[in-house]
């Protein structure tokens, strides 16, 4: 994957874009929870509607500031991603067409047109993944900690036990399914085989009435593909809401706890407020990472 990533060389603009994009984006996200803060505490609890009105203000502002860097990051990353997409194409091509006789029949036809194809946009997806999130989800992680420890310290008990759960899910996730996002690319390239020999030799299948076996080939080979892809996806679906029901633990977890220190007098409504976003924010952070890990194999 270096290799490939020394192509990136002519879009350092845009990537140094997008490393500052995300990170102003990061910054609006982590600001907000503490608005809603002051909003509850000094606006909402004392009846201040004015403030409310300044806050909320603001509030909306750092939100649109914050959608228009995802905007711009989005757009940058993936023009970077197409760029690179198109170089390596274009590498590949030129390289192609300097083989040997006996270097194509090594490779075999469909082997080179899925390099150029869907290998192709493996990478580019990876690449916007890697550009959208690797910088954006530990920033957030370590922003909302800090800040969460900084709104109530006794609570991120709550998060302590809810990081190992997930972490055990990411690993469970990624053991099984780095394995069958390998065997999905060698899947396709044989769909690519099978599907390129009918159409070259159609005369020939024809003449010899070999159409019904030529008919089974296909339909094991795309059934064989069909089966890994379902496989993959069925571990891909019980993430989402293995990961809400801890999110919806940590929340009720949260609350439990906040409401018995607001009865104490050791804390405030607004600072529970905030804490449960900062919380939030942290766990998907490390979902959003977790996706980045899972996708990077298939890539390489």
């Amino acid at each position: 994957m270096l290799k490939v990533y020394r192509n990136l060389k002519p879009f350092a603009l845009s990537i140094l874009g997008v490393v500052i994009l995300q990170f102003a984006q990061v910054m609006a996200n982590l600001y907000l929870p503490n608005l809603m803060s002051d909003i509850t505490n000094y606006g909402i609890m004392k009846n201040d509607i004015p403030y409310i009105w300044r806050t909320g203000g603001r509030m909306l502002l750092v939100a649109g500031g914050g959608v228009l860097c995802s905007a711009l990051s989005s757009f940058l990353s993936s023009r970077t991603a197409l760029g690179l997409g198109r170089t390596l194409r274009s590498q590949i091509f030129r390289r192609v067409e300097s083989f040997s006789l006996q270097e194509f029949d090594r490779f075999g036809a469909s082997t080179l047109i899925t390099r150029t194809t869907n290998d192709i946009n493996q990478i580019q997806m990876v690449t916007m993944m890697l550009l959208n999130m690797m910088l954006s989800a530990p920033i957030t992680a370590i922003g909302g900690a800090i800040l969460a420890v900084r709104k109530d310290a006794s609570m991120t008990v709550v998060l302590a036990a809810a990081l190992p759960a997930i972490a055990a899910l990411i690993a469970l996730v990624a053991w099984k399914g780095i394995p069958l996002f390998r065997l999905v690319q060698t899947k396709i390239d044989k769909v690519n085989l099978v599907l390129r020999e009918n159409l070259t030799g159609i005369r020939v299948i024809r003449a010899f009435d070999r159409i019904g076996h030529e008919e089974k080939r296909f339909n094991a080979a795309s059934r064989d593909l069909s089966d890994t892809y379902i496989k993959v996806n069925r571990i891909m679906a019980v993430m989402m809401p293995v990961m809400m029901l801890i999110m919806n633990g940590v929340t009720l977890s949260i609350l439990w706890l906040g409401a018995a220190r607001i009865d104490q007098g050791t804390t405030n409504i607004g600072n529970l407020m905030a804490f449960m976003q900062y919380a939030l924010q942290i766990l998907f952070a490390f979902v959003m990472l977790a996706m980045v890990f899972i996708m990077i194999p298939r890539a390489q």
